[in-house]
């Protein structure tokens, strides 16, 4: 019998590529963009977005993709309380973290005690983040709390995370950055089959996500059964829509479908198991 992990995903109405901030020349925006958007699967690619994001301004800036902590809070607090060992350290994992606040507000507001993890391709992301917590110097909500930046290649969890050793892995843009490089459909493929590996059976996936949902679930579905592999629940949830080419998130809501991973008579996965009920956020977080 496999063992069960929750997959919660979470996606967002927009598209990726109209990002005008991913431009790194504004005289060659649109060759620039459409460059980064096929390569950003490679770790040079985004050496050079915060490098050049870097010698831009003095004064540092979280980047956030889609939009802030405190937009999905509701979504990830919940996955922190446990009873069945209350006290315990949770593993958490930010993937891809890039320059974003999500893991640092995981630490600072989680009343249970939290390893959080941030890990990116990047070096020179890794070490903004890692200047800019020590210039702040930011504190746990639990004194227990621990946070710490990693330079990782998420295709090669393994190397970092021990097998069935992390409660919680965020993936806020991620997957869709590897999906939609020229390359990088494979490395989606692998860093799935990592996260599955390195999850517990209790654990949770919440991938962040601008793709349709049909599609995404599709691809789960067919990148994630391996025989003998994990059985999963996966929710779906639409969290909100861009409201401009800068990639400012306007939170409307959220309204979606519940459904669970199991094989039916017909052959079929993913069936939809009921109304999920609306929710509205306001804020914006940055560190």
């Amino acid at each position: 019998m496999p063992s069960r992990c929750r997959f919660r995903g979470l996606l967002v109405a927009g598209h990726l590529g109209r990002v005008r901030t991913l431009a790194l020349d504004n005289s060659e925006e649109d060759k620039t963009q459409a460059e980064l958007i096929e390569n950003m699967d490679k770790k040079a690619t985004w050496d050079r977005f915060y490098a050049e994001s870097r010698s831009k301004t003095t004064t540092f800036k979280n980047f956030e993709w889609f939009f802030g902590f405190d937009a999905v809070r509701d979504f990830i607090m919940p996955l922190l309380q446990t009873e069945s060992h209350p006290g315990a350290v949770l593993q958490v994992l930010d993937m891809g973290c890039g320059t974003s606040a999500l893991g640092p507000c995981i630490f600072r507001h989680s009343a249970q005690p939290v390893r959080v993890t941030c890990a990116d391709i990047s070096p020179i992301a890794v070490q903004l983040m890692q200047e800019h917590v020590q210039a702040k110097a930011i504190q746990p909500h639990n004194l227990c709390s621990q946070l710490e930046f990693v330079e990782l290649d998420c295709t090669q969890l393994h190397r970092h995370c021990g097998y069935s050793s992390v409660d919680l892995i965020v993936d806020k843009g991620t997957t869709d950055a590897l999906l939609r490089s020229k390359e990088g459909r494979g490395k989606a493929s692998l860093v799935l089959k990592q996260c599955l590996k390195v999850l517990r059976s209790s654990g949770s996936l919440l991938q962040f996500s601008d793709e349709d949902p049909d599609a995404r679930l599709l691809w789960l579905e067919t990148e994630a059964q391996e025989p003998g592999g994990m059985a999963a629940d996966v929710g779906v949830q639409e969290v909100g829509e861009w409201g401009n080419l800068q990639g400012k998130l306007k939170v409307v809501g959220m309204s979606g479908v519940t459904l669970k991973w199991k094989e039916q008579p017909d052959g079929k996965v993913f069936h939809k198991e009921g109304q999920s009920s609306q929710k509205k956020f306001k804020k914006k977080t940055e560190l």
